[in-house]
């Protein structure tokens, strides 16, 4: 008695899965943008430096 676990077909059987949506289109990805880098580089340094500078004085 051999069962497949696989459907044949991309179709959901189940209830609930017949309620979720059949396949969403995915958003665009966004163009990379160099500001939020050096914002986020800026933030990490100066977050390491006041920690530093608390633990030292």
């Amino acid at each position: 008695m051999a069962q497949h676990l696989a459907l044949p077909a991309p179709v959901a059987r189940h209830p609930f899965r017949q309620q979720l949506a059949q396949g969403q289109p995915r958003k665009p990805a966004r163009p990379h943008n160099d500001d939020q880098d050096l914002r986020l580089f800026a933030l990490s340094f100066t977050a390491f430096f006041i920690c530093i500078y608390t633990f030292i004085f």
